[in-house]
């Protein structure tokens, strides 16, 4: 069976401060950034698995990785904060 890949915008900086969430239940599959990291908005940051489906979570600003909460591997909840993203200023 292929598993479908889905570009989920809505799951990303849902209140405008920069943090990336998990868009439902599910499994932490990648990271593709590091702490200090530069990226650039709608740049994939992340994979969540949730109901047989890989979500990819994008950047929702131009900025640099301040934190990471979530590891590889682990379970998380609808909107549990995966990383966070300072956005540069304009």
């Amino acid at each position: 069976m292929n598993v479908n890949v889905m570009d989920v915008a809505r799951a990303i900086g849902l209140d405008g401060d920069g943090t990336v969430k998990a868009p439902m239940h599910g499994k932490v599959l990648a990271i593709f950034v590091a702490a200090g990291a530069s990226v650039a908005k709608g740049e994939r940051v992340a994979v969540v698995e949730a109901m047989k489906m890989e979500h990819a979570l994008l950047a929702p600003a131009d900025g640099v990785v301040s934190e990471i909460t979530a590891q590889v591997g682990a379970q998380v909840a609808e909107g549990a904060k995966i990383l966070t993203i300072e956005p540069r200023g304009e």
